[in-house]
């Protein structure tokens, strides 16, 4: 029997938000290069597979919802922080990268793991 693959989620908002890079002034472009960073990291094998970036608002026009290099971009259609918890429910081994007290703490309650931006920042490529 295989053991169940880990599923990394990323609160994309609340990541790229972490850092005052004046994403602010461009949500499409602060999404498509983060996006571009998680697969680069998928690449270089700094992060495992299998990934999936959730975008919200005018971030998802950074970045179309498609997997490539193994890492999968989904549109939320209203609140991210639902489609993240819809995610880890339909998953058993799931990490969530946020720092929402809020969405940890449901995504907790649908079983998942729960780690801060700096988990993943540390692990992306520059």
């Amino acid at each position: 029997m295989c053991d169940p693959v880990r599923v990394l989620v990323i609160d994309a908002a609340n990541v790229i938000g972490s850092r005052p890079t004046g994403w602010w002034r461009d949500r499409p472009a602060a999404a498509r290069v983060f996006t571009e960073r998680v697969r680069a990291s998928v690449t270089a094998a700094r992060i495992g597979l299998p990934v999936t970036i959730v975008l919200e608002g005018k971030a998802r026009s950074g970045a179309a919802e498609a997997v490539v290099d193994g890492v999968s971009v989904v549109h939320a259609l209203a609140e991210g922080d639902d489609t993240i918890v819809a995610i880890a429910e339909a998953n058993s081994d799931v990490v969530v990268v946020t720092a929402d007290r809020q969405l940890a703490a449901r995504a907790r309650a649908a079983h998942a793991e729960v780690v801060g931006p700096s988990w993943l920042l540390a692990r992306l490529v520059d």
